[in-house]
Formats: C-alpha cells, structure tokens, sequence
C-alpha cells in the first residue's frame, strides 16, 4: 500500500495509465517484422534484452518506443546513442539531477510516455515519492534544495524562452562544470525534442511492469505549469 504524499492525493494513481488510451497516428512497428539489421542496433539499447526475447508467459512486451524506432532505424541509432550517454559510463550528472530536469520537461510537455518511463527511473536513481508529487509545482516546492531549485528554472526556462536566464546560469555555474553545464542543456533540449515527437505520433506509455505512486499527468498541456 502506498504511503508518504501518494496517499494524500486521491488523484493520485499508476502515472502510465494517467490519459486514455488512443490509437497512435504511427504505431510502432511489431518485433517480429523487425529485419535483421534493426534487431541488431535497437536490442542494444535494451537494458536486458533476453527478458523481453525470452518467450516466457510474464516476459514483458518490447517497448512502444523501440517499436516506433524500428521504421527508421539509421536515425534511430544515432538518437538512441545520443540520449543513452546521459546515462552511461560518460555521463557527469547525477542521475537525480539527470531524472529530475527529464520529469519536468515531461510534466510540462505532458508527455505520457516520458512521464511513465522516467517516473520508475527517478525513483530507481533516488527521486523520493514527495518529490515526484513536487515536480508539478516546478522550482517554488518547498522539498528542492537550492540546486535542485535551480535545474528546474532552467528546464522551465529552456521550455518557455528557449534559453536559461543570467540569475539562473550563475546559479547553476556555481556548482556545476563546464561540461556538467553543457550536459544538462543537452539533457533538457535532447528530452524536449523526444517529448515533441512522442506527442506528435501518439505514442501511448507501455504497460507497467510495477506501480510507482506518483501523480497522473493531466491529458492536456498547462503552458504555466
């Protein structure tokens, strides 16, 4: 049973069930009409790939978003291995900060897919419930250390103006390095541009695999939240 701030929201509920289900305008492509070239690239973005390929009755589904990948597979390649450095062996966030900056681009894009996915990874890289039950209140929470305050005006700032302000930039030069700052712009940007195309599509969330307790993602764009 949930506690902590879930159980204070009766809104709250499974955060990739939050829109209805609607058809996508493009469908992702199923597995078994993959060619032997996509199946190559797109597996190794898999964390582990003989879960999904084991053929067990509780293997879970291959993700909506490789599927959707799989009709264009060059271009694919080479975004997948862009956004799969920000949590790789080269990365230099933090993966809170990392998750934190992708949630809120999220929020605010209502992007169900990102919303769902990254939910489960926030929490994974340390988010706490009453954080995530934050994220829709942007930097003013209360829960956000100084940092963290500062990360989620720069995100909403990149969403609302296409650039960080000079209070915000110092803010977040004070504590990260050059290529810290150049990193967490990618991040913003690179999860901006993923949240557009997801959006545009109508990629839907895929099934969950375990509840995370945290708030539902309203169907339509707020521009001031």
């Amino acid at each position: 049973m949930a506690t902590g701030p879930g159980a204070e929201h009766p809104e709250s509920r499974d955060s990739s069930s939050a829109a209805q289900a609607q058809a996508p305008r493009l469908a992702p492509l199923p597995f078994e009409k993959w060619d032997d070239e996509t199946r190559s690239i797109l597996l190794r973005y898999l964390r582990r790939p003989e879960l999904y390929l084991s053929g067990a009755p509780d293997a879970p589904p291959m993700p909506k978003a490789l599927g959707l990948f799989a009709h264009h597979v060059q271009l694919s390649e080479t975004f997948l291995a862009f956004t799969d450095l920000f949590a790789g062996e080269h990365a230099t966030l933090d993966p809170r900060h990392r998750e934190l900056l992708i949630l809120r681009v999220a929020w605010r894009t209502r992007s169900g897919y990102e919303w769902a996915q990254h939910t489960r990874i926030g929490m994974q890289a340390g988010l706490t419930t009453e954080q995530l039950y934050a994220i829709p209140h942007g930097a003013e929470a209360e829960v956000w250390t100084p940092v963290e305050r500062a990360l989620l005006a720069a995100t909403d700032q990149m969403i609302d103006q296409s650039r960080v302000g000079d209070d915000t930039w110092q803010l977040l030069a004070s504590h990260f390095d050059a290529g810290q700052l150049l990193e967490l712009s990618f991040v913003v940007g690179g999860y901006l541009c993923l949240a557009a195309v997801l959006n545009s599509v109508g990629l839907q969330p895929d099934p969950p695999t375990e509840p995370v307790d945290a708030p539902a993602l309203p169907a339509e764009r707020d521009p001031s939240a």
